[in-house]
């Protein structure tokens, strides 16, 4: 996805309708959605290739603009006619979100570029052979059902991590993967759950409700303020999360699951990969908008928190 930001102040009403008139003061282009997630392990070091569908616009245009201006791979990426490129527009005055346009089109891939997305995952696996391969799942229709599916089967086939960030549509889609991470939200919408109380007792059940469906590897979710639990084959844990200046909430998913996912395909850890990616999450919330994580700050305040 193309971020698009339209900093401005307010000086009058519209005389047209009770609206305020913004006057632009600069706009910023930045990178979203999946591409969010990469610039994120970028920032940490990792060598990545974004593998997506978008659309053969000015708007993809920008965007792979950025990717290589980022040294993000974008041999995998491509451009179709058949689609737009996904595009959240924000106008932001005094530090605060006043809407939002967003141009997309969330109907799955057609078969042409859902068979052509395939060809360049299977080669780029087998040149390439990556250490973990992300799905970073929005509901906008590139993530089909069969691409998720046979895509898990290569990563077995190869053994490579795979790890994933749903969305309701094709929660239990993703079927042995070896880290699931959905936010609590996400958990309780795809399970029909009513419950307030977080307790180790609760998410431990909600990890045995989980892997019945998915038979996947570790649960990892995320709790906003409250912080992240994880469970895999030997422990479980509440991580709590840690005081923070909250200015923006958008995007710590992307860094959750970009660091996580890092450190569980270098380390093995999941402890590790909780404790960091918990810490992660919280420090890019102090930033407006969305933004990678900071490695230095990371390794800072790791250093500090973690005895």
């Amino acid at each position: 996805m193309l971020d698009t930001y339209l900093w401005g102040h307010v000086e009058r009403i519209s005389p047209e309708a009770p609206v305020p008139v913004v006057a632009l003061d600069k706009k910023e282009l930045r990178i979203g959605g999946a591409g969010n997630v990469a610039l994120n392990l970028v920032s940490l070091g990792a060598q990545v290739s974004i593998i997506s569908a978008m659309g053969k616009d000015d708007d993809g245009n920008a965007l792979r603009a950025l990717f290589e201006a980022n040294k993000i791979d974008t041999g995998c990426l491509i451009q179709s006619e058949r689609r737009i490129t996904t595009n959240k527009a924000r106008i932001i005055s005094r530090n605060q979100q006043m809407m939002r346009l967003d141009s997309e089109i969330t109907k799955d891939l057609d078969s042409k570029d859902e068979s052509e997305l395939y060809q360049r995952v299977k080669k780029y696996i087998e040149t390439e052979k990556p250490a973990v391969i992300i799905f970073e799942d929005y509901n906008k229709g590139v993530l089909t059902e069969k691409l998720i599916t046979d895509i898990i089967a290569l990563c077995k086939q190869h053994g490579i991590v795979s790890t994933v960030d749903p969305k309701r549509r094709n929660f239990f889609t993703y079927k042995g993967v070896d880290i699931f991470k959905p936010n609590l939200k996400e958990v309780k919408d795809g399970l029909n759950l009513l419950i307030e109380d977080v307790s180790d007792e609760v998410l431990n059940e909600i990890h045995d409700l989980l892997k019945k469906q998915l038979d996947h590897q570790i649960s990892f979710i995320t709790l906003s303020e409250k912080g992240v639990f994880y469970k895999d084959g030997k422990s479980s844990k509440i991580v709590k999360s840690h005081i923070r200046n909250i200015a923006d909430v958008s995007g710590a998913g992307d860094t959750v699951i970009a660091v996580a996912s890092l450190i569980y395909a270098t380390t093995g850890r999941t402890d590790i990969m909780a404790e960091v990616a918990n810490i992660a999450g919280g420090l890019v919330c102090e930033e407006v908008g969305t933004a990678a994580i900071d490695k230095a700050k990371l390794l800072h305040e790791c250093k500090l928190l973690l005895q």
